[in-house]
């Protein structure tokens, strides 16, 4: 989709954090999986997509020390900013598309709570791909959640596709493997329910680039 950066931007000038749909204000599910993960205080970290998420505030509180938050939208992150204050400039803040991005560093740990399920055009899925390959270490972690199988269909007023484990893998390819599987309930701000899946994968060391 074209117009990508305009709808993100819309979005995030027209509504507060609080107000969008994804909202939450403990990131319960992503925190258990990045410890899971067992990423070290010092640990590279990476949102993608992170908008005006409160995964970052967390993470801080929790210790993390090299956290790094990309989204399309730069009113999403200046909503994070404003609200982190001076932490703000302990975190990495960086206005890009996921799909065009090439990271000048390797991370331990990738997050991605929204962001895949946007991409409906194979292209867009593999760009996606290449990037999480280029961003994580040889034996890293990748988060990726979504909208469930069975779930809403549109998010934002946009399609979205709905992945589960044999999807994201067959993205991914074999140097990934599929660690866990969790689903959520999510309630927006305004009490509807919406079906999550979370997938935690783990890149093999040996069969990495």
């Amino acid at each position: 989709m074209a117009d990508r950066h305009a709808h993100w931007d819309r979005v995030y000038t027209e509504k507060r954090a609080e107000e969008v749909s994804w909202r939450q204000d403990e990131p319960t599910l992503s925190l258990k999986l990045i410890s899971r993960a067992g990423a070290g205080r010092d640990a590279p970290i990476i949102d993608v997509g992170g908008g005006a998420s409160t995964l970052v505030d967390h993470l801080l509180l929790g210790g993390f020390r090299d956290l790094t938050v990309l989204d399309i939208a730069a009113p999403g992150l200046e909503q994070a900013k404003a609200r982190l204050g001076d932490r703000a400039n302990e975190v990495n803040w960086i206005v890009h598309d996921v799909t065009t991005w090439r990271p000048a560093r390797k991370h331990r740990l990738w997050h991605d709570r929204a962001v895949l399920h946007f991409l409906t055009e194979p292209a867009q899925q593999t760009a996606y791909a290449e990037t999480l390959r280029a961003a994580i270490d040889a034996d890293g972690w990748a988060i990726i959640a979504g909208f469930a199988p069975g779930g809403p269909a549109k998010c934002s007023g946009l399609e979205i596709v709905q992945h589960d484990g044999v999807s994201l893998s067959k993205l991914l390819g074999d140097e990934f493997q599929l660690m866990e599987t969790h689903g959520e309930i999510h309630l927006t701000p305004w009490g509807a329910e919406q079906a999550f899946r979370y997938h935690l994968f783990r890149r093999n060391g040996s069969s990495a680039s």
